[in-house]
Protein backbone atom coordinates (compact mmCIF):
# COMPACT_ATOMS: atom_id res chain seq x y z
CA UNK A 1 0.00 0.00 0.00
CA UNK A 2 2.88 2.41 0.79
CA UNK A 3 5.58 2.71 -1.89
CA UNK A 4 8.70 4.55 -0.73
CA UNK A 5 11.18 5.84 -3.31
CA UNK A 6 14.74 4.54 -3.16
CA UNK A 7 16.09 8.01 -2.38
CA UNK A 8 13.78 8.46 0.60
CA UNK A 9 14.37 4.92 1.86
CA UNK A 10 18.16 5.44 1.86
CA UNK A 11 18.11 8.91 3.47
CA UNK A 12 18.70 9.70 7.13
CA UNK A 13 17.17 13.20 7.10
CA UNK A 14 13.74 13.28 5.41
CA UNK A 15 11.06 15.97 5.16
CA UNK A 16 7.49 15.07 4.20
CA UNK A 17 5.60 17.48 1.95
CA UNK A 18 1.88 17.41 1.12
CA UNK A 19 0.30 17.45 -2.33
CA UNK A 20 -2.89 19.39 -1.57
CA UNK A 21 -0.81 22.58 -1.75
CA UNK A 22 0.30 21.55 -5.22
CA UNK A 23 -3.18 20.64 -6.44
CA UNK A 24 -5.42 23.13 -4.65
CA UNK A 25 -3.33 25.73 -2.80
CA UNK A 26 -2.32 27.81 -5.82
CA UNK A 27 -3.78 28.80 -9.19
CA UNK A 28 -3.75 26.06 -11.81
CA UNK A 29 -0.24 25.53 -13.14
CA UNK A 30 1.56 27.26 -10.27
CA UNK A 31 1.27 24.59 -7.59
CA UNK A 32 3.78 22.24 -9.21
CA UNK A 33 6.38 25.02 -9.35
CA UNK A 34 5.87 25.72 -5.63
CA UNK A 35 6.13 21.99 -4.88
CA UNK A 36 9.39 21.72 -6.79
CA UNK A 37 10.77 24.86 -5.13
CA UNK A 38 9.91 23.38 -1.71
CA UNK A 39 11.73 20.17 -2.61
CA UNK A 40 14.76 22.18 -3.73
CA UNK A 41 14.76 24.12 -0.44
CA UNK A 42 14.75 20.83 1.49
CA UNK A 43 17.68 19.57 -0.59
CA UNK A 44 19.64 22.78 -0.04
CA UNK A 45 19.26 22.26 3.71
CA UNK A 46 20.91 18.84 3.40
CA UNK A 47 17.76 16.70 3.73
CA UNK A 48 15.72 14.66 1.24
CA UNK A 49 12.15 15.68 0.31
CA UNK A 50 9.38 13.07 0.45
CA UNK A 51 6.37 14.56 -1.31
CA UNK A 52 3.42 12.30 -0.59
CA UNK A 53 0.34 11.51 -2.67
CA UNK A 54 -1.97 8.70 -3.74
CA UNK A 55 -1.26 7.51 -7.27
CA UNK A 56 -1.92 4.34 -9.26
CA UNK A 57 -3.40 2.39 -6.37
CA UNK A 58 -0.69 3.15 -3.80
CA UNK A 59 0.46 5.82 -1.37
CA UNK A 60 3.64 7.21 -2.92
CA UNK A 61 6.30 8.57 -0.57
CA UNK A 62 8.77 10.52 -2.68
CA UNK A 63 7.23 11.58 -5.98
CA UNK A 64 9.20 12.21 -9.15
CA UNK A 65 8.77 15.51 -11.00
CA UNK A 66 6.70 13.71 -13.63
CA UNK A 67 4.43 12.19 -10.98
CA UNK A 68 4.03 15.57 -9.27
CA UNK A 69 2.71 17.03 -12.55
CA UNK A 70 -0.34 14.75 -12.22
CA UNK A 71 -1.55 16.55 -9.08
CA UNK A 72 -3.66 19.24 -10.69
CA UNK A 73 -6.98 20.84 -9.69
CA UNK A 74 -8.86 17.65 -10.58
CA UNK A 75 -7.04 15.60 -7.93
CA UNK A 76 -9.12 14.37 -5.00
CA UNK A 77 -8.40 16.11 -1.70
CA UNK A 78 -7.40 13.26 0.62
CA UNK A 79 -7.47 13.44 4.41
CA UNK A 80 -6.64 10.57 6.79
CA UNK A 81 -10.09 8.99 6.42
CA UNK A 82 -9.86 9.03 2.60
CA UNK A 83 -6.45 7.51 1.87
CA UNK A 84 -7.40 3.83 1.74
CA UNK A 85 -10.49 4.40 -0.42
CA UNK A 86 -8.60 6.67 -2.81
CA UNK A 87 -5.85 4.08 -3.23
CA UNK A 88 -8.30 1.20 -3.78
CA UNK A 89 -10.25 3.24 -6.34
CA UNK A 90 -7.07 4.21 -8.19
CA UNK A 91 -7.69 7.92 -7.70
CA UNK A 92 -5.13 10.69 -7.90
CA UNK A 93 -5.25 11.75 -4.25
CA UNK A 94 -3.66 14.98 -3.04
CA UNK A 95 -2.87 14.55 0.65
CA UNK A 96 -3.83 17.22 3.16
CA UNK A 97 -1.61 17.99 6.18
CA UNK A 98 -3.59 15.42 8.16
CA UNK A 99 -3.38 12.84 5.40
CA UNK A 100 0.35 13.40 5.05
CA UNK A 101 0.83 13.07 8.79
CA UNK A 102 -1.03 9.75 8.76
CA UNK A 103 1.43 8.48 6.16
CA UNK A 104 4.37 9.88 8.14
CA UNK A 105 3.19 7.88 11.14
CA UNK A 106 3.06 4.69 9.08
CA UNK A 107 6.39 5.34 7.35
CA UNK A 108 8.30 6.64 10.39
CA UNK A 109 8.99 10.14 8.99
CA UNK A 110 9.69 12.63 11.77
CA UNK A 111 9.55 16.05 10.08
CA UNK A 112 7.02 17.73 7.78
CA UNK A 113 6.93 21.16 6.16
CA UNK A 114 3.77 22.98 5.10
CA UNK A 115 2.15 26.39 4.83
CA UNK A 116 -0.33 26.41 7.69
CA UNK A 117 -1.84 23.85 10.04
CA UNK A 118 -5.59 23.23 9.87
CA UNK A 119 -7.69 23.52 12.99
CA UNK A 120 -10.94 24.85 14.41
CA UNK A 121 -12.92 26.88 11.88
CA UNK A 122 -14.53 30.19 12.75
CA UNK A 123 -18.16 29.83 13.76
CA UNK A 124 -17.48 26.39 15.23
CA UNK A 125 -20.16 26.86 17.89
CA UNK A 126 -22.81 26.79 15.14
CA UNK A 127 -21.09 24.48 12.66
CA UNK A 128 -18.47 22.29 14.39
CA UNK A 129 -15.88 22.09 11.59
CA UNK A 130 -12.54 20.88 12.98
CA UNK A 131 -9.67 19.77 10.77
CA UNK A 132 -8.29 16.24 11.06
CA UNK A 133 -4.83 17.85 11.14
CA UNK A 134 -5.16 18.31 14.90
CA UNK A 135 -5.87 14.67 15.66
CA UNK A 136 -3.08 13.49 13.38
CA UNK A 137 -0.40 15.78 14.79
CA UNK A 138 -1.29 14.50 18.27
CA UNK A 139 -1.29 10.86 17.14
CA UNK A 140 2.19 10.47 15.64
CA UNK A 141 5.76 11.51 16.40
CA UNK A 142 6.19 14.06 13.63
CA UNK A 143 7.35 17.66 13.98
CA UNK A 144 5.46 20.03 11.67
CA UNK A 145 6.92 23.34 10.50
CA UNK A 146 4.31 25.87 9.40
CA UNK A 147 3.54 29.58 9.57
CA UNK A 148 1.20 28.91 12.45
CA UNK A 149 -2.44 28.08 11.83
CA UNK A 150 -4.33 28.88 8.61
CA UNK A 151 -5.55 32.45 8.87
CA UNK A 152 -9.17 31.65 7.98
CA UNK A 153 -9.49 29.62 11.21
CA UNK A 154 -10.27 30.45 14.82
CA UNK A 155 -6.62 30.59 15.86
CA UNK A 156 -7.25 31.01 19.59
CA UNK A 157 -9.60 28.00 19.70
CA UNK A 158 -7.13 25.93 17.66
CA UNK A 159 -4.35 26.83 20.05
CA UNK A 160 -6.49 25.68 22.99
CA UNK A 161 -7.17 22.34 21.30
CA UNK A 162 -3.44 21.85 20.63
CA UNK A 163 -2.80 22.45 24.34
CA UNK A 164 -5.51 19.94 25.29
CA UNK A 165 -3.88 17.40 22.94
CA UNK A 166 -0.47 18.01 24.57
CA UNK A 167 1.06 19.29 21.32
CA UNK A 168 3.91 21.74 22.02
CA UNK A 169 3.64 24.92 19.93
CA UNK A 170 7.17 26.24 19.50
CA UNK A 171 7.68 29.74 18.14
CA UNK A 172 10.68 29.95 15.83
CA UNK A 173 12.37 33.19 16.93
CA UNK A 174 9.00 34.47 18.12
CA UNK A 175 6.95 34.42 21.31
CA UNK A 176 3.62 34.57 19.47
CA UNK A 177 1.84 32.08 17.25
CA UNK A 178 2.05 33.53 13.71
CA UNK A 179 -1.20 34.12 11.89
CA UNK A 180 -0.10 32.64 8.56
CA UNK A 181 0.05 35.85 6.48
CA UNK A 182 0.72 37.98 9.59
CA UNK A 183 3.81 37.57 11.76
CA UNK A 184 2.32 39.08 14.91
CA UNK A 185 -0.93 39.15 16.85
CA UNK A 186 -1.48 35.49 17.72
CA UNK A 187 -1.69 33.88 21.17
CA UNK A 188 1.51 33.10 23.10
CA UNK A 189 3.40 29.97 22.08
CA UNK A 190 4.20 27.31 24.67
CA UNK A 191 7.96 27.84 24.18
CA UNK A 192 10.39 29.69 21.94
CA UNK A 193 13.25 28.16 19.94
CA UNK A 194 15.88 30.21 18.15
CA UNK A 195 17.58 27.63 15.95
CA UNK A 196 16.96 24.38 14.13
CA UNK A 197 19.26 22.66 16.61
CA UNK A 198 17.22 23.87 19.55
CA UNK A 199 13.96 22.75 17.90
CA UNK A 200 15.47 19.29 17.36
CA UNK A 201 16.61 19.10 20.99
CA UNK A 202 13.12 19.93 22.24
CA UNK A 203 11.61 17.34 19.89
CA UNK A 204 13.99 14.62 21.10
CA UNK A 205 13.22 15.41 24.74
CA UNK A 206 9.46 15.48 24.04
CA UNK A 207 9.60 12.07 22.37
CA UNK A 208 11.80 10.58 25.10
CA UNK A 209 9.15 11.66 27.60
CA UNK A 210 6.46 9.82 25.63
CA UNK A 211 5.06 12.76 23.72
CA UNK A 212 3.94 12.76 20.11
CA UNK A 213 3.69 15.56 17.54
CA UNK A 214 5.03 19.10 17.78
CA UNK A 215 4.34 22.31 15.87
CA UNK A 216 7.18 24.70 15.04
CA UNK A 217 5.61 28.00 14.00
CA UNK A 218 7.79 30.16 11.75
CA UNK A 219 6.59 33.73 11.02
CA UNK A 220 6.31 34.69 7.35
CA UNK A 221 9.11 36.89 6.05
CA UNK A 222 6.55 39.26 4.51
CA UNK A 223 3.84 40.15 7.03
CA UNK A 224 0.56 41.33 5.49
CA UNK A 225 -1.02 43.42 8.24
CA UNK A 226 -4.14 44.42 6.28
CA UNK A 227 -5.33 40.97 5.21
CA UNK A 228 -7.92 40.28 7.95
CA UNK A 229 -10.81 42.27 6.36
CA UNK A 230 -10.28 40.32 3.13
CA UNK A 231 -10.40 37.02 5.01
CA UNK A 232 -13.67 37.98 6.68
CA UNK A 233 -15.13 38.99 3.32
CA UNK A 234 -13.99 35.71 1.76
CA UNK A 235 -15.58 33.68 4.55
CA UNK A 236 -18.87 35.58 4.19
CA UNK A 237 -18.84 34.89 0.46
CA UNK A 238 -18.13 31.20 1.04
CA UNK A 239 -21.05 31.01 3.47
CA UNK A 240 -23.35 32.78 1.01
CA UNK A 241 -22.44 30.24 -1.65
CA UNK A 242 -22.95 27.29 0.70
CA UNK A 243 -19.28 26.28 0.58
CA UNK A 244 -18.27 24.25 3.64
CA UNK A 245 -15.84 21.59 4.77
CA UNK A 246 -12.91 20.81 2.51
CA UNK A 247 -14.04 23.35 -0.07
CA UNK A 248 -13.56 26.41 2.17
CA UNK A 249 -9.78 26.65 2.16
CA UNK A 250 -9.22 26.59 -1.64
CA UNK A 251 -12.09 29.03 -2.16
CA UNK A 252 -10.74 31.50 0.42
CA UNK A 253 -7.19 31.25 -0.91
CA UNK A 254 -8.32 31.98 -4.47
CA UNK A 255 -10.50 34.87 -3.24
CA UNK A 256 -7.55 36.38 -1.36
CA UNK A 257 -5.16 35.97 -4.28
CA UNK A 258 -7.55 37.86 -6.54
CA UNK A 259 -8.61 40.63 -4.15
CA UNK A 260 -5.09 41.32 -2.87
CA UNK A 261 -3.76 41.64 -6.44
CA UNK A 262 -1.41 38.73 -5.90
CA UNK A 263 0.15 39.81 -2.59
CA UNK A 264 -1.23 36.85 -0.65
CA UNK A 265 -0.16 34.53 -3.47
CA UNK A 266 3.44 35.74 -3.26
CA UNK A 267 3.44 35.57 0.54
CA UNK A 268 1.92 32.07 0.49
CA UNK A 269 4.49 30.83 -2.03
CA UNK A 270 7.40 32.27 -0.06
CA UNK A 271 6.32 30.99 3.34
CA UNK A 272 5.71 27.46 2.04
CA UNK A 273 9.23 27.28 0.58
CA UNK A 274 10.93 28.80 3.62
CA UNK A 275 9.03 26.48 5.97
CA UNK A 276 10.29 23.54 3.89
CA UNK A 277 13.84 24.86 4.23
CA UNK A 278 13.58 25.13 8.02
CA UNK A 279 12.01 21.66 8.18
CA UNK A 280 15.02 20.34 6.29
CA UNK A 281 17.42 21.99 8.71
CA UNK A 282 15.60 20.46 11.68
CA UNK A 283 15.57 17.03 10.01
CA UNK A 284 19.33 17.24 9.54
CA UNK A 285 19.78 18.09 13.23
CA UNK A 286 17.57 15.20 14.28
CA UNK A 287 19.61 12.83 12.10
CA UNK A 288 22.85 13.74 13.86
CA UNK A 289 21.95 11.34 16.65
Amino acid sequence: MIVVSDEVRDARAVVALETTLVAHGFPAGEGVAVGLASEQAVRESGAVPATIGVLEGAVRVGLSAEELERFGPGAQKVGPRDIAAAAVRGAVGATTVGGTLAVCRAAGIRVMGTGGLGGVHRGWTEYPDVSADLGEIARGRTLVVSSGVKSLLDVAATNEVLEALAVPVLGFRTDELPLFYRARGGPPVSARVDSAQQAAEVARAHWELGGNGLLVARPPDESLEDVEPLIEEALREAEARGIRGQGVTPFVLQFLHERSEGRTLRANRDLVVQNARLAGEIAVELARR
